[in-house]
């Protein structure tokens, strides 16, 4: 049965005895801590008996050395081999000073800055190739189950994911790659208009949707929508340790979580870089129309006269390599995830980052390749 901490003073005659009794633990001190230390308040000459003391922990143990205060002495204290244990812990623990380093200043503190962020771009990268040669490793096995036994692969949750992915992101993607070719059209008009070559703007309309625009418009939106909603699937499974649990189980988690995502958007891309096509031409078609008077078999005549499927198939090529980074990065950051919600916001805020700097930096490299290459 527990007891409250009590103390009582005893008058000795060569010093005063302070009687504890009770448990003194963290939810039985009560009151008794403050009191003790108002009783105790200039006097240096207190011993304690402590024989009495049923249990006691560091808040109870950190009450009686707070309430002596600087004089406290073990000498003093009559108690049981353990509490004295307890007692000279604590006591230790209170009399470390905290060590006060200097920070540093201008030129040092640069210095120490780039020498972290080096660090930790290093192991970024490590962690980065270990993602990478985990999800190949994934990857191979399931090319082989596909041909050995494809019964073994997951294939619910990969349909499911291609119409979360893929077919609910048309219509935003069809919608914006439409007003984007739009502003083409009403930008390429205007400026034509100058040197009496509006009728060009069709071919400029096939260009930039053909082979830029529909990929890379497609590539930003599923940054924004699926990058984000992998992190946040994953990573409120990490913070419920659901991926922990289906370790415990003998489930790859990649093989259960990443690879489905990363199939899915490999598989949809294409579909959606085709749908942004057929609206940035519409986008492009309405304005040209409604300016320019030039009909839609005019407009689709030129397009196949002048500017050829080529530029599709270069927008294709990107496709998967563009669905692979988004992919990976929106599940990396996913099972980065802490155990906190901080830790999932700024997960996904980089995934989401992450992607969209990736993809406008691998269409820029693609650019560079194929104006190399002459295509």
């Amino acid at each position: 049965m527990e007891k409250p901490a009590k103390f009582q003073m005893e008058a000795e005659t060569d010093r005063p005895k302070a009687m504890l009794s009770g448990d003194w633990t963290t939810n039985l001190l009560g009151a008794v801590a403050k009191d003790l230390r108002l009783t105790l308040r200039g006097r240096s000459d207190v011993t304690f008996d402590l024989t009495q003391v049923r249990r006691m922990d560091t808040a109870g143990a950190f009450a009686l050395i707070r309430a002596v205060g600087q004089d406290f002495d073990l000498e003093r204290v009559v108690a049981r081999p353990e509490s004295k244990r307890l007692l000279e812990l604590v006591d230790n623990a209170v009399r470390v000073q905290p060590v006060l380093r200097p920070q540093p200043q201008g030129f040092h503190q640069l210095t120490i800055r780039i020498g972290k962020g080096v660090i930790d771009l290093g192991l970024e990268f490590l962690s980065t190739m270990g993602f990478l040669g985990h999800l190949l490793v994934v990857s191979v096995q399931a090319l082989v189950n596909l041909v050995v036994a494809p019964r073994k692969i997951r294939w619910a949750p990969i349909f499911l994911q291609m119409e979360q992915a893929g077919l609910d992101a048309i219509p935003i993607v069809a919608l914006t790659t439409f007003f984007i070719g739009a502003v083409v059209a009403l930008l390429g008009v205007n400026m034509l208009r100058q040197f009496g070559a509006e009728v060009f703007a069709v071919e400029l309309i096939g260009v930039a949707v053909l082979r830029e625009f529909n990929i890379v418009i497609t590539a930003v939106l599923l940054s924004g929508r699926s990058a984000s909603a992998f992190a946040a699937e994953l990573g409120s499974m990490k913070m419920t340790q659901e991926i922990d649990a289906m370790q415990v189980m003998g489930v790859d988690a990649f093989e259960a979580l990443v690879l489905p995502r990363f199939i899915a958007l490999l598989l949809t891309i294409p579909l959606l870089t085709f749908v942004a096509t057929l609206a940035g031409l519409l986008g492009g078609l309405a304005v040209t129309w409604s300016v320019l008077g030039l009909g839609p078999t005019f407009f689709l005549q030129r397009i196949v006269d002048n500017v050829g499927v080529t530029h599709f198939l270069i927008a294709l090529s990107k496709a998967p390599v563009m669905a692979a980074v988004v992919a990976g990065i929106g599940c990396r950051q996913g099972l980065l995830v802490g155990g906190d919600v901080e830790s999932l916001g700024r997960r996904v805020t980089t995934a989401v980052v992450h992607s969209v700097f990736s993809v406008i930096m691998i269409d820029a490299a693609f650019a560079l390749v194929y104006m190399q290459l002459n295509i």
